[in-house]
């Protein structure tokens, strides 16, 4: 896909009860007992991975649905701006939308833990502080004061540091860029000195083109290499401490989502289930094959971040997330949960994945 193109494509509930109020959900048009939603997006509607990602699901809804709930997807800027999607279902002006929440902590910073914490959990982590750690309960409780219920959408892995016009070889190097970075990692940076800018995907390329900022961090090398940060930054930098497995969301009208029989909402759910693993595979794949490409067609330079530097990130990345914790009762029930599940999945991922992956980098033959 052509950054070109990547730009310009940025650029039902049957008939409610009385007891619901004619405002606490949109009114879809219905014909034949069908409904017919409106989905908005964070992103371009054709855009690999996120754009058609959402379109799966619409679809996959309506074959499951037997054609009864029709979705028409709106990629960002096309009915609503791009991190306006919250607002649109929340007021009831779209049925659903496809998004990520950490573009939300304006409304409530809470909304972090449910994408992505800085040194936090990855995605398998996350997915699984969601199902059986309390998480789903505790976005419900959230999420629900504002009108909207929340459904988790796929990890999209740990993403990489970013992408810089010079090496970043000390932590004083960081003082005084402008650089795109949203949630809390964004927060960590600002500690360090750094100018944060929040930017939807498609006005990224353009700024760093024009020196609006020094540096980025998109997802991965699959994403990156899309929207063609190599062209004006060399220097590519890991690991993504920022975001050790960022989770996208879904999230539907409260007052819609009540209205529906317990088979419509499990039909919503299991959609959603189903495009998470697909999505996580085409991330995982992809970015494997745009790594390759990266460096040996396009001469980026692969960095990484120094221990030490790591470390004191860490330990900054710490306060911060306490300090959102303690915002208000709903953030700190929200933290004490998720740093209760993040001290248990330490110890675990300390004898498996991490154990099993130290044991995989040993010198020895396999193939």
């Amino acid at each position: 896909m052509k950054r070109r193109a990547f730009i310009k494509g940025a650029t039902a509930a049957g008939v409610a009860t009385a007891a619901v109020a004619a405002s606490s959900f949109p009114k879809p048009a219905i014909a034949a007992g069908m409904k017919e939603w409106k989905m908005v997006m964070s992103w371009p509607l054709n855009l690999p991975g996120l754009g058609t990602s959402g379109q799966r699901v619409a679809r996959r809804i309506g074959k499951l649905s037997d054609g009864k709930i029709k979705i028409k997807v709106y990629g960002g800027g096309e009915l609503v701006p791009a991190l306006q999607a919250f607002d649109a279902v929340s007021k009831g002006d779209a049925e659903m939308y496809m998004s990520a929440e950490y573009y939300y902590q304006g409304k409530h910073k809470a909304f972090n833990f449910f994408t992505a914490v800085p040194y936090g959990l990855t995605g398998a982590e996350t997915y699984s502080w969601m199902r059986y750690g309390g998480g789903q309960e505790l976005w419900d409780e959230l999420s629900g004061q504002f009108n909207l219920k929340g459904l988790l959408g796929a990890p999209t892995g740990v993403q990489m540091g970013g992408w810089y016009r010079k090496e970043i070889n000390s932590l004083d190097d960081f003082k005084g860029l402008k650089f795109r970075m949203p949630g809390i990692g964004g927060e960590v940076l600002r500690e360090l000195g750094v100018a944060v800018i929040n930017l939807p995907g498609a006005e990224v390329f353009p700024a760093l083109q024009a020196g609006t900022i020094d540096g980025t961090e998109w997802v991965g090398p699959w994403f990156d290499m899309m929207l063609g940060f190599y062209k004006v930054a060399k220097y590519y930098y890991h690991p993504g401490f920022h975001e050790p497995g960022t989770s996208g969301s879904f999230a539907i009208n409260k007052g819609l989502w009540d209205s529906l029989t317990k088979d419509e909402q499990l039909i919503i759910e299991v959609a959603i289930q189903a495009e998470a693993q697909i999505q996580g595979a085409e991330f995982n794949a992809r970015n494997l094959a745009s790594l390759d490409v990266l460096m040996k067609k396009h001469g980026v330079q692969l960095r990484q971040y120094s221990n030490e530097m790591l470390t004191k990130i860490g330990t900054i990345a710490g306060q911060v997330v306490a300090d959102i914790g303690n915002t208000d009762a709903t953030s700190k029930k929200v933290y004490d949960s998720y740093i209760a599940y993040r001290k248990q999945a330490l110890s675990w991922a300390k004898l498996s994945e991490q154990g099993y992956m130290n044991a995989r980098m040993l010198p020895f033959k396999y193939a």
